[in-house]
């Protein structure tokens, strides 16, 4: 059986903890943030959970991480 190929783009977005859970940056911190408010601005640093169904998703996509 050949094996499954995982989907790099997702690795780099998403990383599992060690409770594999699956955990991403924010979107949206790249420009334009002179204009949002600090609140919005700090919240974006945080780093967020995915929900059940696209945490299902993307360890499909990364069968070996």
């Amino acid at each position: 059986m050949p094996k499954i190929k995982t989907h790099k783009a997702t690795t780099k977005r998403f990383t599992k903890t060690a409770k594999d859970k699956v955990k991403h940056r924010k979107a949206g911190q790249d420009h334009f943030n002179s204009r949002e408010s600090g609140n919005v601005t700090r919240q974006k640093r945080r780093d967020m959970t995915l929900s059940k169904t696209l945490e299902r998703t993307v360890k499909r996509l990364t069968p070996y991480s």
